[in-house]
């Protein structure tokens, strides 16, 4: 049996950036997903996994299948059916997961499954791909088999682990060092409760919104307009919603940039003030707290945190929006205050402390065992039913 571990990740900065081509940064954490796995001689993946229903592909059978869009089967058949192109004679297996990544929270579950499922599927084969080659195929396993657009970010950064900083309209990718720890920061998510799975409508409004903007400047997505462009027009538009998320996409992605670079020079506050400064340009001008037919729940939590962090740390929506979590950072001796005051008001375990994790996806086994012995645990037996 062998162990294996993928990272999820957390979106530093470029909220809803990388959809106009601009400027993202995420990073590793150290939660995600762990496996144990075991080749076959069958031509077949089987994923069990508490999370969802189990998995079972048939290597010979990797063409995109309507039916199971959305569904996690998808990712595992997709990530397959590109690493086909590039490794012969794939080598089927039989896998165990347990993630502690909750899905539809923006921590990137999906893209650590498809990551992951490549990794063991070219290590069990006898291929060592490139972690960027990898998140390319599980980039296009998520767009084409799963049904679901997705950046390169996500299944960048689970690939790679550490932080990592990324032009998409340029190509460019560099890591970064995120060692918030060492800067004497506590980062940490808390959890609204709410998913995001109904959101899909309301992300994809402010991709169109976005784009209509820039159609505006004959282009076809904002990183291609100059700024200076954008800026002599935006005076007589600053109230149009349309103009305002263009606002912030203008912004966000020149903070991107500067967030990197007081990482870069261990500057913990200047990194706080430029958070805060994304954070409040979310709320204000690209409007993803709320959404019709959803609950206040992030509002509620963003106006808590303010309340315990203002001039101590920052907070910000992590991620999409519209649910999910809150990302909060603030020195250490703040933590304790905050943890204690979101559980206090949203209920035991809202508050997670998060640490970077250095590692991208890999082999395992130097972790705790999952199981004992060889062969699956009852648990994956019950999961088929």
């Amino acid at each position: 049996m062998t162990r294996f571990f993928c990272p999820g990740r957390v979106e530093l900065a470029g909220n809803h950036t990388d959809q106009q081509r601009g400027r993202v940064m995420a990073a590793a954490m150290d939660r995600g997903i762990t496996a144990e796995a075991e080749p076959n001689d069958e031509g077949i993946i089987r994923i069990f996994c508490e999370d969802f229903d189990p998995v079972e592909v048939d290597l010979r059978r990797l063409w995109p299948d309507a039916n199971e869009k959305g569904r996690p089967s998808a990712l595992v058949r997709g990530i397959a059916g590109c690493l086909a192109e590039t490794i012969p004679d794939l080598r089927g297996f039989d896998a165990y997961l347990f993630s502690d990544l909750p899905p539809h929270r923006g921590l990137s579950s999906s893209a650590a499954l498809t990551v992951l499922t490549g990794f063991i599927l070219a290590t069990f084969s006898g291929a060592a791909p490139d972690p960027e080659e990898l998140a390319r195929a599980a980039q296009k396993a998520e767009s084409r088999w799963f049904g679901k657009p997705c950046s390169l970010v996500d299944p960048l950064t689970c690939a790679l682990g550490g932080g990592v900083y990324v032009d998409v309209l340029e190509n460019k990718v560099r890591q970064l060092d995120c060692d918030f720890d060492s800067l004497g920061l506590a980062l940490c998510l808390a959890d609204t409760g709410e998913d995001t799975v109904g959101a899909a409508a309301a992300f994809d409004q402010i991709a169109a919104d976005m784009a209509a903007v820039a159609q505006t400047f004959g282009e076809p997505v904002l990183a291609r307009v100059r700024g200076p462009v954008f800026d002599e027009q935006w005076p007589a538009h600053q109230t149009d919603p349309q103009w305002m998320r263009a606002r912030h996409f203008f912004d966000e992605t020149w903070r991107v940039s500067s967030m990197a670079d007081a990482l870069g020079l261990r500057d913990g506050q200047r990194y706080m003030e430029l958070m805060n400064q994304s954070g409040r340009s979310s709320e204000k001008l690209l409007h993803n707290i709320t959404r019709e037919g959803g609950s206040d729940r992030l509002a509620r939590v963003l106006e808590a945190s303010g309340n315990i962090l203002a001039g101590r740390g920052a907070w910000r929506v992590h991620s999409g929006g519209f649910g999910g979590c809150v990302q909060a950072l603030m020195p250490e001796m703040h933590y304790e205050l905050y943890r204690s005051t979101i559980d206090t008001l949203f209920g035991a375990g809202t508050c997670h402390r998060i640490h970077i994790s250095a590692r991208g996806v890999c082999l395992a086994q130097e972790d705790k065992a999952l199981f004992s012995g060889r062969g699956f645990p009852e648990e994956a037996t019950s999961l088929l039913g």
